[in-house]
């Protein structure tokens, strides 16, 4: 249930246009609903401002479309990563309007408007082989209110290609940096910017890259201070970070104007 929704009634119940009992019918999974297999946390939004996502990897199809007309009973939304080409069939059979990324692996039902232009979120992948978890970050940050500017294939290899968009990606409240192989993707852009970077590294590399171990050693060891590390491939986590960066950046902004 979204924060909006539960205002909403509050103030039907201060109005006298709808009951006590209706209301806390309405509100009768506080804190969570329990399913058996999975139990949903229906008010994660109105705490965090982020509500839960459904992690489809390991989940079977039906699993997945159970939790999804629950969570649209609830809140008219939901949000799926990981999500297999099973898993897509079936939710599409009975929401044909949901809304399905195959590049990001993510699958939505409901209505998500489109993010303003600012504040917004650059995200940065190293390489073409890097834009899965790149665009899952990118996806996420939109659903989640946040505008995503995407910079692709912009890795070390080929220094003058990320430095052609240094002006570009110094304006944004926070950078997403999506790299495997080395991973030096993070640590350079982070001596580019006063904000803050969030390094993804990717199972994408040859064998010495242990499935993408290699990059994460290397931007936990970031010499750059400002650099923050999420799991690997982990495109979600990045998102879901960097929009929360955003928003207490949008919501700063007006007590900084006076500062030179």
């Amino acid at each position: 249930m979204q924060p909006d929704q539960i205002r909403s009634i509050l103030q039907s119940v201060a109005a006298g246009t709808r009951t006590v009992e209706a209301a806390l019918d309405d509100l009768r999974h506080l804190p969570y609903e329990d399913m058996g297999f999975a139990r949903l946390d229906h008010h994660r939004s109105l705490r965090t401002g982020i509500p839960e996502v459904i992690f489809g990897q390991g989940k079977t199809p039906a699993q997945i479309v159970s939790i999804v007309d629950r969570f649209v009973a609830r809140s008219g939304r939901a949000i799926v990563t990981r999500i297999s080409p099973e898993a897509v069939a079936a939710v599409m059979a009975g929401y044909p309007q949901a809304h399905h990324d195959e590049v990001a692996r993510m699958l939505t039902v409901g209505d998500f408007p489109a993010p303003p232009p600012t504040p917004f979120v650059a995200v940065l992948a190293a390489g073409t082989s890097d834009i899965p978890v790149a665009e899952e970050a990118a996806l996420t940050l939109e659903l989640l209110g946040t505008h995503a500017t995407r910079i692709y294939d912009v890795g070390v290899a080929g220094l003058h290609r990320l430095l052609d968009k240094v002006s570009l990606f110094r304006q944004a409240s926070a950078i997403i940096a999506v790299a495997g192989m080395e991973g030096a993707l993070a640590t350079v852009v982070g001596g580019l910017v006063a904000c803050p970077v969030v390094a993804v590294p990717t199972s994408v590399g040859y064998g010495a890259s242990f499935h993408g171990l290699a990059a994460l050693l290397t931007m936990l060891n970031s010499c750059v201070p400002g650099v923050a590390v999420v799991n690997i491939d982990n495109g979600f986590g990045a998102g879901a970070f960097a929009h929360m960066v955003a928003r207490q950046a949008a919501v700063a902004a007006p007590d900084h104007q006076d500062l030179p």
